[in-house]
């Protein structure tokens, strides 16, 4: 019998593009799986030669998605670029920024990307599978509530950036825009109503997710599990921050093995290259690269939502807090390394933002208009680092005594993903297809559950480059038949 292959292309319910190819052997088991990019990234390449000071608006352009983790990245990059320490009124409006921004994004993967999986069921009809399905069995006033939250969230965003989508504030040494007293209570009610839609969520998670215990028993099994390490940025305290801090990564088994400042970032980590895709796979540089495997001898991390929470001693905000300490309590201690725990994380992260969004709101300095220091040294090279939503997000540029970038690296943060999604694929297929399994819909929905708990986003983790990317066109008659094929760049 010849190897039998199974493709999931496109796969669905994330930002960008990627496919799995899953190879069968004689038997009918899973003998490997790929998780591929198709996608040459190249956005380092064409931001050489620009100004640094552009890079906030530049690559806030990676991705329609996340624009503001690339924004506050890049924004952190240049102030280090020209050696600037911005104005403590200016780093609470970038953070104010931020929070509205993680509302936003971790409201939209919990109801629209990942939460049908477990509102609807992950063998429910793909027709179902989807926002429309949620609003459908929840009821129109939680659809509701949703697009209010998300509404909210773009008009922080808004308020504080400019414009909704791609914010054009934040300059190296500062902000260019400050907040009106009308501003600041706008964003007042919006935090105070944004922390009781995170309770909401919260209680809508308990009991539609934790209250069902084939979805507990699915979370608790082991076909996505892995024993690996986590990163996460954490402030003084070892709390979760997502603006500023140092980086904390603890091993597998809980320990803290480190804390690193954004600049250190090269002493940590590597990236490994395989021959098929065009993501490469960042290790731990101190443990090695062994492969896509875990334990603590391989230089595998992860770095989203849960992995924040493992590599913490707590949350900075006291409901999340008290969010927290029952995760760990109902899952066992720390760290937990069931990948589905994920969703939840993201939400006790989602009332951190709320909150923290009400404390920097109601901050009397925030309303100051001392809100930016003028760099006046000589620019040089710089690493700016945020907690992207999916992941730890650093930027490096090195430019010329112009300010002219001569250099560009980025490590964004699904691409910190890359290897333990690929693995989290693997394992849910070689659990789930068995010789004589029948690989329908459902089945295959529940290798995807694998990498959507990631969160990934391959819109900001790869790129075309000049832009054109291969699409063939078959157009059939009603019998089936192919009547004609057009082709684009392939």
């Amino acid at each position: 019998m010849a190897t039998r292959r199974i493709t999931i292309d496109p796969i669905t319910r994330l930002e960008g593009h990627g496919k799995i190819e899953i190879f069968l052997d004689e038997e009918g088991d899973v003998a490997n799986t790929y998780f591929q990019i198709p996608e040459l990234r190249g956005f380092e390449r064409f931001c050489i030669g620009r100004p640094v000071e552009e890079m906030p608006l530049l690559t806030n352009r990676i991705c329609g998605v996340c624009p503001e983790a690339h924004h506050m990245a890049a924004a952190k990059a240049g102030d280090a670029v020209y050696h600037v320490d911005p104005p403590s009124a200016a780093k609470k409006l970038r953070e104010l920024l931020y929070m509205g921004f993680y509302f936003t994004d971790h409201t939209t993967h919990f109801y629209a990307l990942g939460g049908p999986d477990f509102v609807m069921g992950p063998d429910a009809p793909v027709a179902e599978r989807n926002i429309l399905g949620v609003i459908h069995k929840v009821g129109l006033e939680i659809g509701g509530k949703v697009i209010e939250a998300r509404r909210s969230g773009h008009r922080v965003v808004e308020m504080l950036g400019a414009r909704k989508v791609h914010p054009a504030t934040s300059v190296p040494g500062g902000v260019l825009k400050g907040l009106t007293e009308s501003e600041r209570v706008e964003i007042e009610r919006i935090a105070r109503w944004a922390i009781e839609f995170a309770q909401f969520s919260l209680g809508l998670f308990n009991d539609m997710v934790l209250g069902n215990q084939q979805y507990v028993d699915l979370i608790l099994g082991d076909i996505y599990t892995h024993r690996t390490y986590y990163m996460g940025l954490v402030d003084a305290q070892n709390r979760v921050n997502f603006y500023d801090g140092k980086v904390s990564i603890v091993d597998p088994d809980g320990k803290r093995v480190g804390k690193y400042a954004p600049h250190e970032y090269r002493d940590w980590i590597a990236e490994h290259v395989e021959p098929w895709t065009y993501l490469k796979f960042p290790y731990l540089k101190k443990v090695g690269w062994k492969g896509f495997v875990d334990g603590n001898e391989s230089g595998v991390y992860m770095a989203t939502p849960l992995s924040r929470l493992n590599a913490a001693d707590g949350m900075a905000t006291p409901l999340a807090q008290e969010h927290y300490e029952q995760f760990y309590a109902t899952l066992g201690g720390k760290p937990v390394h069931q990948r589905l725990a994920t969703h939840w994380a993201r939400l006790i992260e989602l009332l951190y933002s709320a909150e923290r969004m009400l404390e920097l709101a109601t901050d009397p300095e925030i309303i100051s208009d001392n809100i930016r220091t003028v760099p006046t040294a000589t620019p040089t090279e710089g690493v700016g680092t945020v907690e992207a939503p999916r992941g730890t997000l650093t930027h490096h540029y090195w430019t010329d005594e112009r300010g002219i970038l001569t250099k560009v690296n980025l490590i964004v943060g699904t691409t910190n993903n890359y290897a333990p999604i690929s693995m989290s694929i693997k394992k849910a297929a070689q659990s789930l297809i068995k010789k004589g399994t029948v690989v329908n819909a459902g089945l295959l929905n529940m290798v995807e559950m694998a990498f959507r708990a990631y969160d990934p986003c391959f819109g900001c983790a790869t790129h075309s480059l000049p832009g054109q990317m291969p699409l063939q066109v078959t157009i059939r008659d009603v019998d089936g038949e192919v009547m004609d094929v057009l082709r684009q760049y392939c």
